[in-house]
């Protein structure tokens, strides 16, 4: 065990950070266990703790008796600079131990912008970086998360990816290791067999002339030509964490989350995770009474909030609200939803909320006309938001948050400055309200983020729009903007091009990655750490075109490098969601009938696992 000494906590920021020994937390016996896996989040603690992947992957792996799971976290740049300095590696919150002895090191993949610090995490281990250079007694690297669906930007830094739900297959992984301990290389040859397990030095890829893919293929006949994502089936009885950690610093979501289903039916043709979720499993409403229960016991904290990708969907959100509020409103438990879309939006369901406490309202307008909104297949239209606005300025809220896209495929100046008219709009109404009825002190804030196309999505072909271009949608949102009662938010334009070219990067970036993060990029998603810069001279060092992964329109028949992937979503159904794009043609909710994604034959099972929606 390695103590961290006190000269060095008395002098970072956040000491809570790096000490460990919460409530909750998982304490045991290294001598009595067999596997050691650091479940390692790249960013700071307080990102990393609001994650609910993380807590329940750690949940899970701790509740086997072989397996110790501990976390890391990425230090923050001044407690990095001092550890570096007393040469204490980095280590596993709850052993202090150096995450170099542990077995696994697994790397949950949320945000392009975070590979770098994958990266530092391993260096300051004393972990090699490149798996084909890495050691056959050192740490197996794992890669999972939602940007592992185009894993191969990461392709010899990983020694192995899960593609998909992890409740499941990680206990197969780990399975397999105890009778391959000691043995990596005939270990990984047997895990690539599991369903949703990529090894990625099992394959090759050849390139063409143009730099496009000319064929990507296994190294051995019994390594899978595809590989399938893994999903559980029996949502209902999956395991969940009955008990949270409980940290000694604020995160950025301290709160009890309650994950109501997985997978949408909406069919936005911008979201990566309305495809790759794919199908819809709900938990009953009794199982997330009873979690709700247990968690609140065992936490202490106050608030529960519903998650999911869109929670008014959930079939019986009404009475699972109402019956938490008649359960727990007495102790002051309030109940928070993430952002709404504005179709789904009821002030009965807000108001029964705010019985207890009064929550933010966010809503997800997404497009600022209805246009743009028919080529996302959002599915709502202004009035939808208007009357939402309406009945919760009616309902006492002053403060609204609305969430946009700039760059979106196909979209126009107009597109644009409806996002300023709609923000009016909203003003508009709050001062239809009675003086008397409304709350004072009205606040609208427009957040607009970069549209960044992404693996497995409609918009996979897509171009995406030039930083001058995105430059000058910003400046007539801003142009258009004349009530003060509206704050303006935007994303780095350069931050939103490096995510895009990681998004739908090849092999070739792997280099350009590693060059960049030894020479000083790290917490690239920190706008006060980014350094285009530094990016810039890595790509000229590798002979690698940046622009060539963004700009670029894609052709239908080109090999994109994510495309021996199976996530059960057919490449048909997405290019004919796309031509629909460029028409502006809805495709309807799929509960109002099948849109023949073939999730549900290439999967073999029911689009709609769960509670019936009525």
């Amino acid at each position: 065990m390695n103590l961290i000494p006190d000269d060095i906590l008395f002098r970072v920021e956040k000491p809570a950070r790096y000490i460990g020994e919460e409530f909750n937390s998982y304490k045991k016996n290294k001598d009595e266990i067999d596997i050691r896996f650091a479940f390692c989040f790249p960013d700071v603690y307080e990102v990393g703790m609001s994650h609910l992947g993380t807590k329940i992957l750690y949940y899970i792996l701790n509740e086997r008796k072989d397996t110790y799971c501990e976390r890391v976290f990425a230090p923050w740049p001044d407690m990095e600079k001092l550890i570096r300095e007393k040469n204490i590696p980095l280590y596993g919150l709850e052993s202090k131990d150096s995450i170099k002895d542990f077995d696994f090191l697994g790397f949950t993949l949320q945000y392009e912008m975070s590979y770098t610090n994958i990266l530092n995490m391993l260096d300051m281990g004393g972990v090699t970086i490149r798996a084909s250079e890495r050691g056959e007694e050192e740490p197996i690297v794992i890669c999972g998360g939602p940007c592992s669906y185009n894993p191969e930007p990461l392709y010899d830094i990983a020694d192995l990816f899960i593609l998909g739900e992890g409740e499941e297959v990680l206990h197969e992984v780990l399975d397999l290791y105890k009778d391959y301990k000691g043995r990596k290389s005939e270990f990984l040859k047997e895990a690539c067999k599991i369903r949703g397990v990529y090894v990625p030095s099992l394959y090759k890829v050849d390139y063409k002339e143009d730099g496009t893919i000319k064929e990507f293929t296994p190294l051995y006949e019994d390594v899978p030509s595809k590989v399938r994502k893994r999903i559980v089936r029996n949502f209902n009885e999956v395991a969940y964490p009955d008990k949270l950690i409980v940290p000694y610093t604020e995160i950025v979501h301290d709160r009890i989350n309650l994950e109501t289903f997985r997978g949408c039916t909406r069919g936005c043709r911008f979201c990566q995770a309305g495809m790759i979720y794919r199908p819809i499993r709900e938990k009953k409403k009794e199982k997330l009474m009873e979690l709700g229960e247990k968690l609140l016991k065992s936490t202490g904290y106050n608030e529960i909030s519903l998650t999911s990708l869109s929670i008014c969907d959930y079939s019986d959100i009404r009475g699972l609200i109402t019956s938490l509020i008649e359960k727990h409103g007495g102790e002051k438990v309030g109940v928070s939803l993430p952002s709404l879309r504005i179709d789904s939006f009821s002030v009965d369901l807000i108001n029964e909320i705010q019985k207890v406490r009064k929550t933010g309202l966010t809503f997800a307008p997404e497009a600022g006309t209805q246009r743009m909104r028919d080529v996302i297949n959002k599915g709502v239209n202004e009035e939808n938001l208007l009357t939402a606005t309406r009945s919760a300025f009616e309902s006492g809220w002053s403060t609204i948050k609305l969430y946009f896209m700039i760059g979106l495929p196909y979209e126009t100046e107009e597109d644009a400055k409806g996002i300023a008219l709609l923000s009016e709009k909203v003003v508009n109404e709050y001062y239809q309200i009675p003086k008397e009825v409304r709350k004072k002190g009205l606040k609208v804030t427009a957040s607009a983020s970069i549209f960044v196309p992404k693996p497995f999505t409609p918009f996979q072909w897509v171009p995406q729009l030039k930083e001058e271009e995105v430059m000058q949608r910003v400046y007539t949102v801003k142009d258009n903007i004349k009530s003060r009662a509206i704050s303006f938010n935007y994303h780095a334009s350069k931050v939103s091009f490096m995510e895009g070219v990681f998004a739908r990067g090849d092999r070739r970036l792997c280099d350009v990655l590693i060059d960049a993060f030894k020479n000083g990029a790290k917490f690239d998603g920190w706008s006060e750490f980014f350094n285009y810069d530094i990016w810039m001279n890595a790509f000229k060092n590798c002979n690698v075109d940046p622009e060539y992964y963004t700009y670029r329109e894609r052709s239908y028949d080109e090999i994109l490098p994510w495309d021996f992937i199976d996530i059960g979503v057919n490449k048909e159904y997405l290019i004919k969601e796309n031509e629909k794009a460029k028409l502006g043609t809805i495709t309807p909710d799929c509960r109002e009938g099948c849109s023949a994604c073939g999730i549900n034959k290439n999967l073999e099972g029911k689009c709609f696992e769960g509670e019936i929606f009525s």
